[in-house]
């Protein structure tokens, strides 16, 4: 098992990040190249939201969703109980040692996953290994850097720099979604088959601005982000509750606006 540190962790704050995520907000630009009948292995897939609703797309076809995590790998297993998803599979697992044999999947999917990676780019050959000939790689990645608000906020800027901080001590890359399309080629996908893109997720609803400032004032002071960012001496319990106070203030906006932007790459293996 890799040795790679989570910088979210499994947090409650964190999971309900997680479970809001399904394929039509988080992989909406894969798929039209999903059919019927299709093998698909997720990778990273957490607490498996976005895992069942992908294997509601390709069935009968089989879908594994793989995470290191066990924890998270039994509330996936669980979802899809209740769910009712009858072709979708749960297990741990490394994405730098996938334990499947060469040209096994129809598409390989990984969201969010590349950014926290010590070595993204031998993870892409692993994923490239077990896609068979003329299959998918799939990744989607955000871009903190590229992460924009209104009303400007100097807690929320505190809160960018104190994470890019913690990624960078992590050895991680907080901007991965601007690397995507580097890191592909250099895993060697063919550029001809490679199709890049972008997408966004926007929170201007007071509804959304509620929860998406409520989860990240928790996680500043109860997650995985919260604890390596005292334990790499890069902050204290204080100046991490500013930090929640700061999504706390901007989440009581009326005209409160935040987009996450994300870099996408369909490859073809």
């Amino acid at each position: 098992m890799s040795q790679d540190t989570y910088t979210h962790g499994h947090h409650e704050s964190v999971l309900r990040s997680h479970r809001w995520r399904t394929a039509e907000n988080s992989a909406g630009y894969l798929l039209p190249a999903l059919a019927p009948g299709q093998r698909l292995l997720d990778v990273g897939c957490g607490p498996g939201t976005v895992t069942i609703d992908l294997a509601s797309r390709v069935g009968p076809g089989e879908v594994v969703g793989l995470d290191r995590s066990a924890v998270v790998v039994d509330m996936a297993r669980e979802a899809a109980d209740a769910a009712g998803s009858a072709n979708v599979t749960f297990r741990t697992g490394d994405v730098y040692a996938l334990p499947y044999e060469d040209s096994c999947f129809d598409v390989v999917h990984a969201h969010q996953v590349l950014q926290h990676l010590t070595d993204p780019v031998a993870a892409l050959r692993e994923m490239r290994r077990v896609a068979r000939p003329g299959g998918l790689v799939a990744v989607r990645d955000a871009d903190y850097s590229a992460m924009t608000w209104y009303p400007s906020s100097e807690g929320l800027d505190e809160w960018r720099a104190l994470y890019r901080e913690v990624t960078e001590a992590n050895h991680a890359e907080a901007d991965a979604g601007r690397m995507l399309l580097s890191w592909v080629q250099e895993a060697g996908f063919d550029p001809a088959g490679i199709a890049p893109s972008a997408g966004v997720w926007c929170y201007a609803t007071p509804e959304d601005r509620a929860w998406w400032s409520g989860l990240w004032a928790e996680r500043c002071t109860e997650s995985n982000f919260a604890h390596q960012a005292v334990a790499h001496g890069l902050a204290d319990d204080v100046g991490l509750e500013h930090l929640a106070d700061g999504w706390r203030q901007w989440g009581l906006h009326p005209d409160g606006w935040f987009a996450v932007l994300h870099g996408e790459i369909l490859a073809r293996a």
